[in-house]
Parts: C-alpha cells; sequence; structure tokens
C-alpha cells in the first residue's frame, strides 16, 4: 500500500521543507517511487528539488481548485531519480480564500491522490511507494487538505523550547481530523531536526519528547549542518549536494527508520 505522509507543523523554521525533500530524495535513492506535493505557497519544496515553479506552471493550485489532476501538473526531480514533484507557485497563496466557499473543500486534495494513485496503478502496472506533502506553516486549509489526503503525520520538532509550545495545538488539530475527517490518520514518526549538541537545551528537549513519545521519535537526530541550509540554494536536496555530509548521512539513517515503521502496527496517537 502507497504510504500517504504528510509533513506538518504549525510552527515555522523547524525544517519540514528541508525534511520532505532530503526524506523524499533519500527514499527515492533506495529505490521507491515518491511524490513529493508542495502545499506551502513560497513553493520552498519546488525550489529544492529543482523543479520549475514560477508563475503561471501548472501547479498544485489548479489541482485543488479542480482545473487540472496530479499527472498534469508533476514534474520529475533532475537529480534523483523515482522522485517527481507536484509543485506549488504563488497562485496557492490565493487558495484559502477561494476554498472557504467551495463544498467538500477539506477532501479536495485527498480525492486528487486517491485518483492520481489509481491512475498510475492501472497505466503503469506499477504503484507509487510514497506520497510526501510539505505543509505550510499555518493550520489554515491547505494544511487541513494535506491531513485528510494523508494516513500518516511525520512531525518535526526543532531541538528549541518554543518548538515544544506549539507541539500540544498540532496534536489537538490532528485528533480533530481523525475523529471528525480521517479516522486513518495517525502520527507514525516524530524527528528531531536542528540538534546543537553543544547546547544542554537541544539535550533537554530531546530528552522530553522522547520521554513522552517514546518509540513514535526516530533515533536518529538531525544536527545544524552547513550543508544543509546550503543546498536548496544550487536547486538540490543535501543528498545530491553533498552525500557524505553529516546532513545527508543523518537524513539517510532517519529515511531508512521512517521506511521501517509498520503504520498498520504502528498504535494510533
Amino acid at each position: 500500500m502507497t504510504r500517504i505522509v504528510t509533513i506538518a507543523n504549525q510552527k515555522g523554521g523547524v525544517g519540514k521543507t528541508t525534511t520532505t525533500v532530503n526524506i523524499a530524495a533519500a527514499l527515492a535513492q533506495s529505490g521507491n517511487k515518491v511524490l513529493v506535493i508542495d502545499l506551502d505557497p513560497q513553493g520552498n519544496a519546488s525550489t529544492a528539488l529543482g523543479v520549475d515553479h514560477h508563475e503561471g506552471v501548472p501547479s498544485i493550485y489548479e489541482v485543488l481548485s479542480g482545473e487540472r489532476t496530479l499527472a498534469e501538473v508533476i514534474q520529475p526531480c533532475p537529480d534523483v531519480p523515482n522522485l517527481t514533484t507536484a509543485p506549488a507557485t504563488i497562485d496557492l497563496a490565493g487558495a484559502e480564500i477561494e476554498l472557504v466557499s467551495q463544498v467538500a473543500r477539506e477532501y479536495r486534495l485527498s480525492r486528487a491522490v486517491e485518483a492520481h494513485l489509481e491512475h498510475v496503478l492501472r497505466t503503469t502496472g506499477e504503484q507509487v511507494d510514497y506520497v510526501l506533502m510539505d505543509c505550510p506553516p499555518s493550520l489554515g486549509l491547505l494544511t487541513l487538505n494535506g491531513l485528510v489526503a494523508a494516513r500518516e503525520v511525520l512531525l518535526p520538532i526543532q531541538c528549541e523550547y518554543y518548538a515544544l509550545e506549539g507541539l500540544s495545538q498540532l496534536l489537538r488539530t490532528v485528533e480533530m481530523v481523525t475523529t471528525h475527517l480521517n479516522p486513518k490518520l495517525q502520527v507514525s514518526a516524530i524527528l528531531l531536526t536542528m540538534y546543537d549538541g553543544r547546547t544542554r537545551l537541544a539535550s533537554q528537549v530531546a530528552d522530553e519528547v522522547r520521554l513522552h513519545f517514546g518509540t513514535k521519535v526516530l533515533e536518529t537526530v538531525i544536527p545544524r549542518n552547513v550543508r544543509i541550509s546550503e543546498a536548496p540554494s544550487y536547486a538540490q536536496s543535501v543528498l545530491t549536494y553533498d552525500p557524505s555530509s553529516p546532513g545527508a548521512l543523518t537524513y539517510q539513517e532517519a529515511a531508512a527508520q521512517f521506511a521501517a515503521i509498520d503504520p498498520q502496527h504502528n498504535p494510533q496517537t
């Protein structure tokens, strides 16, 4: 079964986009067919994967508005075989307002994803192994569409105090979506990012998250690493920009640990 995963956290700067593109690249390099859906109007995931997303390019906006199918907007990632992207353009910024008055607005993306997976299976005889959705740093309609379309949530948490403050709100939102809109949804994994081993605070935050969430927290911690920050400016993931860097190696480890999770036997959150 295709694993459909939303990477979400309403706090900005915790590594959502970085985690999305690098986990996706690592999974694709391992031979999986991976689709990244960029739901952030800033289009940072599209940039990092080297995909064209200037104004006028067919994008996820047209999918949400019902003008196009996912197959019509998906582009291949130039550096990583098996990795494709549904880009975001600035048009997506208006989607939150436009969707408010639409019927079944929370299910737009879910229906598009399910239709696309069926289309791929029917036309190629193969399935997409992973769909990863990069959400904006808010709990608006775009993120809600991502949560309703997904079966799993991968939650990146920055190893700083402020990152913990919004966590309970996000978990309440996931619980609300599970109760009312998508009973299949669960938090399957938590990834600690931007870890600075020189600070006591980072260790304390990591310990607190592990204490509270136990085995849901991936063993690998993503360190602060300049190569991770540099890679998007070259329109690449860190795995293709500098494969031997600590950032690339830890994302490969985290992706392997995430791939090993069996979501059907993962306790509900």
